[in-house]
């Protein structure tokens, strides 16, 4: 697909997104009319581009494809366990396994440094090599926050065929964006309208 077909097509953050950057990221596939899908990870340019418009990662962080395959296979564990806490069902093994190896992988704790100007501060170390495990342990802290947090009783998947993306429900309204909501009020008006009439 084509960048200008997808940036066109890419719909808006879908709500909770924007407080919740494991929503957002497990939102990075998107399934649209027609048989179109988006993969904002698909590659690593991609994957790069998604990572620092979020603080993840340096627009120069160079993400190879080995990193953008982990990154892709975190949210696909994820995407199984929101729709696992969606369904009320058990989470599947690997899906937590998953989450809680990237949950390990970096140090959460910000370290206490000594700048001689400016004295004491703290931060969290950060060498290149360790950009893709802050990344992952960081999306996968904020998965566990939303998913034991008071907002997991709102999360739902889009009402909306064929979307695939989660939101968190705000009233009766359960599409990830307007685009969805009128595509699905289209549908069931066409229904209403070819269903045949009881005598």
């Amino acid at each position: 697909m084509s960048e200008a077909l997808t940036a066109e097509s890419v719909p808006p953050p879908a709500p909770g997104a924007v407080d919740y950057l494991a929503l957002d990221f497990v939102n990075t596939a998107i399934a649209l009319p027609g048989g179109h899908f988006i993969d904002l990870l698909g590659t690593p340019e991609g994957t790069n581009r998604w990572l620092a418009e979020r603080g993840l990662a340096p627009a120069d962080a160079g993400v190879q494809e080995m990193c953008a395959t982990q990154l892709r296979s975190l949210r696909e564990h994820l995407r199984a366990l929101f729709a696992a806490r969606v369904a009320g069902l058990p989470a599947l093994p690997a899906a937590l396994s998953a989450v809680n190896d990237a949950l390990s992988r970096a140090p959460t704790a910000a370290l206490l440094y000594w700048d001689e100007k400016n004295g004491p501060y703290r931060a969290a170390p950060c060498p290149t090599n360790e950009i893709l495990d802050r990344a992952l342990a960081t999306l996968a802290a904020n998965t566990a926050d939303l998913l034991t947090g008071p907002d997991a009783e709102r999360l739902t998947g889009c009402g909306s065929t064929p979307c695939n993306r989660y939101l968190l429900r705000h009233g009766r309204r359960h599409w990830c964006s307007t685009r969805c909501g009128d595509r699905a009020r289209a549908a069931r008006a066409y229904a209403r309208r070819t269903q045949p009439k009881a005598d």
